[in-house]
């Protein structure tokens, strides 16, 4: 049974080079991530018509599972959820976590496309606009009828993204964790999840459940905007985050924030501690897009072996390194590191 499971929102990313222009057609803004709007629906035709177009299987949960699998490299130790359709994009998700060596549970929803991520690139910075289609079904039934993957697994991971989707799902997944004494892990994911009120409240309902808290200082900064902390110092940030009190008996929350090449904080029961990001040159950086979830993915696989927080870190860190030296959420065919 696999050790690690993701729920989350399976998308194909639909990734290519644009220019400014482009991100001034559309409103977009480097280094984030927006649902689609009507006005956006165009961009998808812009970027498949484009002679450098990738196609990627995405989705911040599953880019995280398929890089645990990956530095893992035993197949069948993750096993991820989420709902694609039944055409042709949801085959290329199927056979991108078969050949992983992910144990993909899909929903199939026949009557929705499979979810796409617009991926435009300028200057080696992304902006991420989703349609969500059929990930946006997901149901909690689907989680009910695959408990005993749930129960079987030692940590749950999902994306903040997942809260638009089921919280339903999360809900169960991070009571399960309580009742089994496994590892519930969240990622803040994108400022617009923190800002959002509903949204947020998930965020804050599931907190005393949730033993590991991930995301960037862009993301913190949004939170405690949002919530009125009159501050944008992320070690402070953080420490606020990690002295929410635990449901049950359930350890102190580690709250673990990174700053791209800056150092990672992580804040446990109020203490900060930081921890370095060796310095990749200018010119080996290809794309940023899926370096936030190659590092929990990395930090995950680390964890499953029971490994302490540094070398969490330190195996976050390389497996983002990796990625970020290729198009998409992609990496070679074997890490060069031993957990």
């Amino acid at each position: 049974m696999a050790v690690i499971l993701g729920m989350g929102n399976p998308l194909l990313d639909i990734s290519a080079e644009v220019t400014q222009e482009t991100f001034d057609k559309y409103g977009l803004i480097p280094g984030n991530a927006i649902l689609a709007e009507e006005k956006h629906q165009p961009l998808f035709k812009e970027l498949a018509a484009k002679p450098d177009v990738l196609y990627v299987a995405g989705g911040a949960t599953q880019n995280t599972i398929r890089v645990a699998q990956w530095m893992l490299q035993e197949p069948g130790k993750t096993a991820y959820m989420g709902c694609i359709g039944d055409d042709e994009f949801g085959k290329k998700l199927t056979d991108a976590c078969k050949k992983d060596g992910v144990d993909c549970k899909y929903m199939i929803d026949k009557t929705t496309p499979t979810g796409a991520c617009a991926v435009t690139i300028m200057n080696k910075e992304r902006s991420l606009t989703t349609n969500l289609n059929a990930a946006n079904n997901y149901k909690a039934d689907h989680l009910k009828g695959n408990m005993a993957t749930l129960s079987a697994a030692k940590i749950v991971y999902s994306a903040g993204f997942f809260i638009t989707v089921s919280p339903e799902s999360m809900e169960i997944a991070s009571n399960e964790m309580l009742k089994t004494g496994g590892i519930y892990c969240m990622n803040l994911s994108a400022p617009f999840i923190v800002q959002v009120p509903p949204f947020r409240a998930v965020i804050e309902k599931t907190l005393p459940l949730c033993d590991y808290l991930f995301g960037n200082e862009t993301e913190a900064c949004a939170y405690a905007e949002a919530v009125g902390w009159d501050t944008q110092d992320v070690e402070f940030i953080a420490t606020r985050l990690s002295l929410v009190p635990m449901a049950g008996n359930k350890p102190y929350r580690k709250v673990v924030i990174t700053q791209g090449a800056d150092p990672t904080v992580v804040a446990i029961r109020g203490e900060v501690k930081k921890y370095p990001v060796a310095a990749l040159p200018k010119e080996k950086l290809v794309d940023t897009n899926g370096a936030g979830d190659a590092f929990v993915g990395g930090f995950l696989a680390a964890l499953s072996k029971g490994k302490d927080m540094e070398a969490c870190c330190k195996a976050g860190t390389y497996s983002a390194s990796v990625v970020i030296q290729h198009s998409g959420c992609t990496y070679p065919a074997k890490p060069d590191y031993t957990i």
